[in-house]
């Protein structure tokens, strides 16, 4: 195994108070990189992440060229759900879209179990070559969480209103337990795979479900969050939740048995920490603001950087992915200014 020379992330995720502040972005692998525009003219995402030699190559790339504290494994949410019977097609300018769509329990028992090393062996095997030849920083492994999937899985695809979703959950509630049920299996099972694969830290995207209000959100996803959460536990590893216009939903997180917070820009570092929000927090540039002057980028991270620093720990990211319009030398201007500024603070 790679002696792993920058450990500050683990110590921050662990809400240790560290020299300077953390930093990795989420999608900061692919996207708006060169090298990796260049593959996707001849590769799909799927056909990359197959071969673990060029998916160990695009999640490294990220920490060779911008020196960010940890690397995030380049693959997708959608890559178990083959191995469950899903049939899914990463699309180009669409994303996700799923040509066999739940709308019955019929559907649901459909669905298979995932065997890890059997089903996705090339994602351990990225995992591997990572972890013991190429990283020196820890490599954070993902999963997408159960409402955020089965939104793909019910719309056929990526959607504004989750009407599908949502009229399924609402007048189908045990059909809808019993999908939550199937896709927390799986990602129980996929996350200890990765962590057994050498992953030193786990995020679980529920990107989608700040679509919910506080009191659907206890009754139809907080119990099943819950119980991944407590299963996962053993595994030893820092835990980060993460999700989109989701401040409503702060205080149910924090209820959760994770490690660290996500938020997006929505919610400042000082408003969760007024809200009585304890966890140490990652986030939340706006990415929309790495295509303003410099100026304004530099005073808006800083801003998060002096609020992150007051209650440790904090950890900094976006508040969602990477666009492929940010430029890569932003992206490596910034992890410097993090750095820095945040050692004199």
């Amino acid at each position: 195994m790679n002696k792993i020379e920058n450990d500050t992330i683990l110590r921050a995720f662990r809400g240790e108070k560290t020299e300077h502040t953390p930093v990795w972005f989420m999608r900061q692998a692919g996207r708006s990189q060169p090298e990796y525009r260049k593959l996707k003219e001849k590769y799909s995402l799927f056909e990359i992440t197959h071969q673990p030699e060029l998916g160990a190559y695009v999640t490294r790339l990220p920490v060779e060229q911008y020196g960010v504290d940890a690397a995030i494994l380049y693959k997708d949410i959608m890559s178990p759900l083959p191995s469950l019977g899903v049939d899914v097609e990463i699309k180009k300018g669409i994303g996700p879209v799923i040509y066999n769509p739940i709308t019955s329990k019929a559907d649901v028992e459909k669905l298979g179990e995932i065997d890890p090393e059997s089903d996705v062996p090339y994602v351990l095997d990225t995992i591997r070559l990572l972890t013991k030849e190429q990283l020196t920083v820890p490599l954070i492994g993902f999963s997408g969480a159960p409402f955020t999937l089965a939104s793909y899985m019910i719309e056929g695809g990526p959607s504004k209103n989750y009407n599908k979703t949502k009229s399924l959950m609402y007048s189908e509630p045990m059909t809808w337990f019993a999908l939550m049920d199937k896709l927390a299996d799986m990602t129980i099972t996929y996350v200890r795979a990765q962590v057994k694969a050498g992953a030193k830290a786990i995020q679980i995207f529920d990107s989608w479900v700040g679509a919910l209000n506080v009191e659907d959100y206890r009754t139809y996803i907080k119990p099943v969050m819950k119980r991944i959460f407590e299963e996962l536990r053993s595994e030893g590893v820092p835990l980060i939740l993460f999700g989109v216009g989701a401040r409503h939903l702060v205080h149910e997180w924090n209820d959760l048995p994770i490690d660290v917070l996500g938020l997006d820009w929505r919610m400042s570092i000082t408003e969760a920490r007024q809200a009585g929000i304890t966890k140490p927090l990652q986030g939340n540039l706006d990415p929309s603001i790495l295509l303003s002057d410099w100026d304004v980028i530099e005073e808006r991270a800083k801003r998060i950087i002096d609020e992150g620093r007051e209650h440790p720990s904090h950890i900094f990211n976006l508040g969602h992915g990477v666009t492929p319009d940010i430029q890569p030398e932003t992206l490596k201007r910034l992890t410097h200014l993090i750095h820095e500024y945040s050692k004199s603070n």
